[in-house]
């Protein structure tokens, strides 16, 4: 007959003939206990079949062991191969996530903060959406005691912990590699200039093409967003001018995917008639059989370093410095 009593830390250690104590802090890998006890306490606990209480734990400890994670968006490669990166470096040290998605609105942005702090989070991971102009509610969450790290894209406020690409620098890789080529007649399809990333890589483009002595055009800087639909637009726009550019630099992948979209749709041949060069993550590159190049964010350095940071003030709310983590990315010519 089967029973339903669930085994207790008090069951494990009469059988043992250990202090509650002991048993404890083996199941927790404390370093007061030594191996072979700890092997030993451990083995007794999966015969007697019992399971931790995981609330009981995280409320003794003041902790729920969750971090709160909100991302602009979904749809392109990079957010999630970041997301995966989180999820991996969060498994390893027993974490679980609460993954949210903004879609690039700054007020859904707010009430998935909201949430994620009442569900009593420990800390949280945020990439804001390119709506968000206002710092105000960032500022109030670490004033009420909430770790919160930026990656990807920040606000501009150096009283936060980030990690990012150094985004300059990555665009003047894009557009040097892009001169090197023997191009000259370049376009930039820029993302919104209300966040870091899309103000800091249009000033990588304009620095390279000054370095340079490449005349600027104008017309062919188009402030589109970050998604697939504004690549596709800014196309379009430049396509109904009869004036087309060489190459196109844009923003992100999705950009690029947009108007690698609408090119073929208008009967434009990328790379043959107009080359195309982006920041995102070469590590997946669907433009690969059309020889195309990138600058390769670091991905799975970027989610890394996010919860390293993040935990380093979760576990050191009083001493743990604000940090700036730059990351290099990588030109990769396909």
């Amino acid at each position: 007959m089967e029973t339903n009593i669930k085994v207790t830390l008090s069951d494990i250690a009469q059988k043992l003939n250990f202090s509650i104590v002991t048993v404890s802090k083996a199941l927790r890998d404390h370093p007061d206990i030594s191996t072979k006890t700890k092997e030993r306490i451990k083995r007794t606990a999966v015969e007697l079949g019992y399971t931790p209480n995981y609330l009981a734990r995280s409320l003794a400890a003041k902790r729920s062991h969750t971090i709160g994670l909100v991302v602009p968006q979904i749809s392109n490669y990079f957010y999630p191969a970041i997301i995966k990166s989180i999820y991996d470096a969060t498994f390893k040290i027993k974490y679980d996530v609460l993954l949210t998605v903004s879609y690039e609105d700054a007020e859904r942005e707010k009430l998935h903060l909201e949430s994620l702090m009442s569900k009593r989070v420990d800390g949280l991971l945020v990439s804001i959406s390119e709506t968000t102009t206002d710092s105000s509610l960032f500022r109030k969450i670490k004033k009420l005691g909430f770790p919160l790290v930026f990656f990807d894209r920040t606000v501009d406020d150096t009283d936060f912990s980030s990690v990012k690409i150094d985004d300059r620098k990555a665009a003047f890789k894009a557009v040097e590699h892009a001169i090197e080529k023997g191009y000259k007649k370049i376009a930039h399809f820029a993302g919104s200039s209300n966040i870091d990333i899309g103000r800091q890589r249009l000033e990588g483009f304009l620095t390279a093409m000054e370095s340079y002595n490449i005349p600027v055009n104008d017309d062919w800087i188009i402030e589109c967003g970050f998604s697939k639909q504004y690549g596709y637009n800014a196309f379009l726009k430049i396509f109904k001018t009869g004036l087309l550019p060489e190459i196109i630099f844009t923003v992100g992948f999705s950009v690029a995917l947009g108007v690698y979209t609408a090119a073929t749709e208008v009967g434009i041949r990328i790379p043959e008639d107009i080359d195309l060069i982006f920041i995102g993550d070469g590590q997946i590159n669907p433009f690969a059989s059309r020889s195309l190049s990138c600058v390769s964010s670091p991905v799975k350095e970027l989610g890394e370093e996010s919860v390293k940071l993040l935990m380093n003030h979760i576990d050191n709310p009083e001493s743990a410095e604000i940090q700036q983590v730059i990351l290099e990315a990588e030109l990769i010519n396909y």
